[in-house]
């Protein structure tokens, strides 16, 4: 990835954005059923309804829900949360119906949770588009 060995690729304004705050995007055909996962079910307050996107608060950051003509869900995780207890989460996710996916090859707790080799544990789960999210503790 080039070789500027973590300095700033840019003088200037073009290289100051470690301290801007980032805002996340994931697509949905369904701002309805955006709403009721990413609101009712994840927790996240909604900030802001328009014609073209959801936008709910995270703890440090804003997810963008835009809304999308139909399209093929990316293969790998389009956003992430870290959490604290995700024992209690992931039981709680399976209640409201969201159950985790599970990747072969790959040996996951019953409650669908992966423990990678250092040490931290990971939840997959989609939403209603088949967008992948993950809990990491």
């Amino acid at each position: 990835m080039g070789d500027h060995q973590g300095k700033a690729l840019f003088s200037g304004d073009l290289g100051m954005l470690h301290d801007a705050k980032l805002v996340g995007f994931i697509a949905t055909t369904n701002p309805d059923k955006a709403h009721h996962f990413y609101g009712d079910l994840l927790g996240l307050p909604l900030i802001e309804e328009t014609p073209v996107a959801l936008v709910f608060q995270c703890a440090n950051a804003e997810l963008r829900v835009a809304i999308a003509p139909p399209f093929e869900p990316l293969p790998f995780t389009a956003a992430g949360w870290q959490v604290t207890d995700i024992e209690a989460k992931a039981d709680a996710l399976t209640d409201a119906g969201v159950e985790p996916e599970r990747f072969p090859g790959m040996e996951y707790s019953e409650r669908g949770i992966w423990t990678a080799p250092g040490g931290a544990k990971v939840l997959w789960v989609k939403d209603p588009e088949g967008n992948l999210l993950s809990l990491t503790e």
